[in-house]
């Protein structure tokens, strides 16, 4: 590459529960500049899955970081041409690449969910995939089939 890699910039922890991953998932929930708004969602749907969880021992900010790591994906396919034909390869995913994926997985079926409000929605899905249950979880399953199903071609890495 000709430029130089960006510095990754520091992230400020948020109010309420002190946590740079809850700011990170904010960035990604926040539509046109507007973080107050995309907050409130994050903190109503945590408050619902609080009211939701019942009286196991865990909160909701627990179950919320439990659902992250349920749909974060391990291994994806990348494409690679090789001698005139195009491959799909599994590769590891690094650390920060899984987290963001898992959030963006989160947030988009969370948004395909039929509820009134996004705060529900968002409420249920993490409920789900806290449960190894939901469409980002499956997401993720499939995935992993993807890259199972073409681990033939894994010593073609680059």
């Amino acid at each position: 590459m000709r430029k130089t890699k960006a510095k990754k910039r520091p992230l400020l922890p948020d109010p309420k529960f002190n946590d740079q991953l809850v700011t990170r998932f904010v960035n990604n929930l926040m539509l046109d500049g507007k973080k107050s708004i995309a907050f409130k969602i994050f903190y109503d749907a945590l408050d619902i899955v609080e009211n939701k969880k019942g009286d196991n021992e865990k909160t909701s900010l627990e179950i919320w970081k439990d659902a992250l790591t349920n749909v974060m994906p391990h291994v994806e396919v990348r494409s690679r041409r090789v001698g005139g034909a195009n491959f799909q390869i599994p590769m590891p995913i690094r650390a920060d690449r899984k987290i963001s994926m898992a959030m963006k997985w989160l947030i988009k079926y969370s948004k395909a969910r039929n509820d009134k409000s996004m705060a529900q929605k968002l409420a249920a899905e993490v409920i789900a995939a806290a449960k190894e249950e939901g469409a980002a979880y499956k997401k993720k399953t499939d995935t992993h089939k993807m890259a199972e199903a073409n681990k033939a071609f894994s010593h073609f890495k680059f």
